[in-house]
Order: C-alpha cells, then sequence, then structure tokens
C-alpha cells in the first residue's frame, strides 16, 4: 500500500487516568466523548487554531485513558523506540507532505500562467452563452483538480463576474455551479489534502482513491448543478460593483522577474491541449498503475507502470512538464518558476500541520484502547459502517468548521472499525469517501469557505445560506447516496 503508516505502538493495559474512577469500557468511551467535546470547545469557542486544538486534545485524551508519558512522547535518551506521537506525525506525513506539496506547485504554474482563462473561455465559446452555467461548473470541476478551493476561487471570479454582467442575469446562476466543481474535487479527489490524508491514514491506494473519487463525485456534482441552477433563477445577485481583482503576487513576481532580465514572456496563449495534458497526466499515470497490480502478473512492464504510476512520481513528472510547456517554453525564467513555486507553498504549512496532528489523535485512539471501545460500542449500533463514517464527519463538519479536522478526526476513528476485517482497496476507498463528502455538508457562518463565498461574490449572508449552504448539502448528501449504493456491490 502506497500511503500506509507505520502502526502506532500496541499499550499495554491501563489503569491510569480516567479509567482508574470509570473502568472498562465505558471508562475507554467517557474519555472519547471528553475528547471530542474538549475539540469542539477548543476550535469553537476558545479559537485555537486546529493543529494546537488536536495536539492538545490528543495529549489529554492519551493521559486521561492511562497512557504514560513514557509512551506518548519517549524517553528523553536517544533510543530505537519511536513514541505514539512521533509515529502518528512522522507515518501520515512522510507520504501526505509530499503528494500537497508537488499538487500546491502544478497548480500554481497552472493558475499563474493563465491555464484558467483559457480553460474558461474555450469552454464558455464551446457551450454558448446559453449553456454558460454548465462552462462554468465544468471550468470548476476540471481547474479545481490541482487547485486548493479558496485559489479556485479568487482566480475564476472575475470570469463569473464577466459572464454575469455580459447576461444581466442573477451571479449565482454562474457562481454556483464554478463553486459546486471545486468543492467536489477539494472534497474527493487527490492531491487535495483531505482524500490524501484518509488514504494515508486507512492506507489505501490513491489510484483507487481517485477512481471512487471519479464514480462519487461525477454524480454529486450533477445533482449540486440542479440545485444550481434551481436557485439561480430565484436570487437574484448583482455583480459586486466594488469587486477588486485579487492580488496576484506570483504573476508580478514574475513580470518582475522577467523585466529585471529584460525579457518578457511570449504572447504566445496556453492551449487548452496544453492545460487539460499536465492535469490528466498525474490521474492517468496512477490509475494505471493501480489497475496493472490488479490485470497484469508481475513483470519488468508491470514494474515500469507501477514505478511511473507511483504518486510521488506522477505529480513530479506533471509539474515538471508544466515547468517546461507553461513556463520555460513561453519565455518564463528559472528565478520565475523558483518565485511561483516558494509562494505557493506558504499557506501548505498549516494544512500540514493539521493533517499531522490528526495523525497524533489517530495514534493516541489505537495506543490507549479508546478506538477499540469505539469500534466494539459502534458495532452494536448495527448502523453500516458507511453510515457511521458519514454521519461523524458532517456532525464534527457542523460543529466547527473545518473540512480537514473533520475527515482527519472521522479517520481516526473509523479505522479501527475496519482494521483486520479483511475489506478490499475499492470498499476502503469507498469510506474514504463517505468522510470525504460528510465532510462539506452544511458549509455555515463557522466555515472560511462559507464567509470567502459570500463576500467575493458579494452575496448576503441570508442569500449565501440558501444559495452555497444548501449546495453544500444536496453535494454531501448526493455523494453519501451514491456510496451507498456502490456499498452494496463493493
Amino acid at each position: 500500500m502506497l500511503l500506509a503508516a507505520p502502526p502506532a505502538p500496541e499499550a499495554p493495559p491501563h489503569t491510569g487516568g480516567l479509567l482508574a474512577l470509570i473502568p472498562g469500557t465505558a471508562g475507554l468511551l467517557a474519555v472519547a466523548g471528553f475528547g471530542i467535546a474538549l475539540l469542539l470547545f477548543l476550535i469553537i469557542k476558545v479559537r485555537l487554531q486546529p493543529f494546537v486544538a488536536l495536539l492538545t486534545v490528543s495529549i489529554a485524551v492519551g493521559l486521561g485513558a492511562g497512557l504514560s508519558v513514557t509512551e506518548l512522547f519517549g524517553t528523553v535518551q536517544k533510543s530505537d523506540a519511536v513514541s505514539i506521537v512521533e509515529s502518528g506525525m512522522g507515518g501520515i506525513l512522510g507520504h501526505v507532505a509530499i503528494i500537497i506539496g508537488l499538487g500546491t506547485m502544478l497548480g500554481a504554474i497552472l493558475e499563474v500562467s493563465g491555464g484558467a482563462e483559457v480553460l474558461s473561455s474555450r469552454l464558455l465559446s464551446l457551450f454558448g452563452e446559453r449553456r454558460a452555467p454548465l462552462a462554468m461548473g465544468l471550468t470548476g470541476l476540471i481547474f479545481g483538480i490541482p487547485v486548493f478551493f479558496d485559489v479556485g476561487i479568487f482566480v475564476l471570479a472575475p470570469i463569473v463576474y464577466a459572464a454575469a454582467k455580459r447576461s444581466g442575469k442573477s451571479l449565482l446562476l454562474y457562481a454556483m455551479p464554478l463553486l459546486a466543481g471545486l468543492s467536489m474535487t477539494h472534497a474527493f479527489l487527490p492531491p487535495h489534502p483531505g482524500p490524501v490524508a484518509a488514504a494515508g491514514l486507512f492506507g489505501v491506494d490513491l489510484g483507487w482513491v481517485i477512481l471512487m473519487g471519479v464514480l462519487v463525485g461525477i454524480p454529486s456534482v450533477l445533482a449540486a448543478w440542479g440545485y444550481a441552477a434551481w436557485i439561480g433563477k430565484r436570487i437574484f445577485v448583482p455583480v459586486p460593483q466594488d469587486m477588486v481583482e485579487a492580488t496576484e503576487e506570483a504573476k508580478a513576481a514574475v513580470a518582475a522577474d522577467q523585466s529585471a532580465a529584460g525579457r518578457a514572456a511570449r504572447e504566445t496563449p496556453v492551449s487548452l491541449g496544453t492545460v487539460l495534458l499536465v492535469i490528466g497526466t498525474p490521474l492517468v499515470l496512477i490509475l494505471a498503475a493501480t489497475f496493472s497490480s490488479i490485470a497484469l502478473d508481475p513483470s519488468t512492464f508491470r514494474s515500469v507502470v507501477e514505478f511511473f504510476g507511483n504518486p510521488f512520481v506522477a505529480l513530479t513528472i506533471a509539474l515538471l512538464m508544466a515547468y517546461y510547456l507553461l513556463g520555460i517554453r513561453r519565455g518564463w525564467s528559472r528565478k520565475s518558476l523558483e518565485s511561483v513555486s516558494t509562494s505557493s507553498l506558504k499557506p501548505v504549512g498549516n494544512i500540514l500541520l493539521v493533517v499531522g496532528a490528526g495523525g497524533v489523535f489517530g495514534a493516541v485512539l489505537k495506543g490507549s484502547g479508546v478506538a477499540q471501545a469505539l469500534s466494539d460500542t459502534f458495532h452494536d449500533v448495527g448502523l453500516p459502517v458507511v453510515a457511521l463514517a458519514w454521519l461523524i464527519s458532517a456532525a464534527l463538519r457542523v460543529a466547527q468548521g473545518s473540512a480537514t479536522v473533520a475527515i482527519v478526526t472521522t479517520a481516526g476513528i473509523v479505522v479501527p472499525l475496519v482494521e483486520g476485517g479483511g475489506h478490499s482497496q475499492a470498499y476502503l476507498a469507498l469510506l474514504i469517501m463517505a468522510i470525504s463528502a460528510g465532510s462539506i455538508f452544511a458549509s455555515h457562518v463557522n466555515d472560511g469557505g462559507f464567509w470567502i463565498v459570500s463576500q467575493y461574490f458579494g452575496i448576503s449572508e441570508r442569500d449565501t445560506l440558501k444559495s452555497w449552504t444548501v449546495l453544500e448539502c444536496v453535494l454531501s448528501v448526493a455523494g453519501f447516496a451514491v456510496v451507498a449504493g456502490l456499498s452494496l456491490v463493493v
């Protein structure tokens, strides 16, 4: 498995912490309930940074369940023993950090080179004025694969403004399909942090995550587009008069570098084929490696396919292609490429720390025995695991707002439910889709994405709740419905 994290050290039976007061499974469940309540309190009320909140809760849960300080952090003296905190943090970040870093740089090159504008303009001309909302939805769907959700909004918003101004219709008619496409890829497809982190925690090949992400995401986004078309005709939102184009530091850096070098980037426009080639190459390579391991006998050819389909190699190839096709061939200097790549990594630190802290939380749950107690209890409930995964993720999402926190926390709770069950990679990938679907349910005032949508498109809070919040509910519920259906046959 490409993304399997090292297992947390097995913990001996504990008698300390809260277990001294509430014995057995009841005590472990009390610790779990306390930990989740504390996490929500720290994030919602105290406004503590999610990374710090997750780490604090992980330590509290470990100590409350009776883990010793040595088990949590190791000893002061150097030794070969790996602590639970170290194994949890290092096991997940050892793989996730590389994928997210490469994917982020790839998205930045596509953004700064004008790939988004080329993609949207070609789709708009292809579909025509009447089907412009569909063109915007496809733009969000395709361009959302390599770029983060908020970056996609900042880059594509001017195109939405132009389409709405030209038609005289509600801004929602064009913004909502775009947002649905961006949200779907952000929730269901690598290299976005949520599905990549979940794949690492479950030990699932990214090829299966991509395949299930497409199978679940496409019907879900179609349902969301249907709602977008309906609400866009019922709420009129004008193009905001005070709209200001987002500052594009990377573009300014490229222009300055080129000017200093005494040469300007060539005016040759980026072709649609080039954009699709760069975006599609890593997906095709990863999927090819996944299916070759199933369909082909061990051979040199299969080894070559699996090498190029390794997520690290596939994304590196795509990034080098982008460097040449979208940068160097169009007159960019090496310094320009470095500037764009480096600046794109600035917002990634917070994401990686949150994902790593989620790995620590999962390792503490497992090492302390809390995860096994939760597993036994949830099995007794009688609900299918996919339903429990969606419900837990959706509840955490509504309570604290962050989709990433909802995914990594839910994964830490759900992984023990399926460990040792002999489940296939396809089923585990489908379970990740249930968690991802729950993580985007009902975006509201405690979610930063809610305010980005509201403020950037000039939508009132009330209309944002009617449009964006409900759109996310439709996308989430439709995703779960598809997962439930597929779980009957996978």
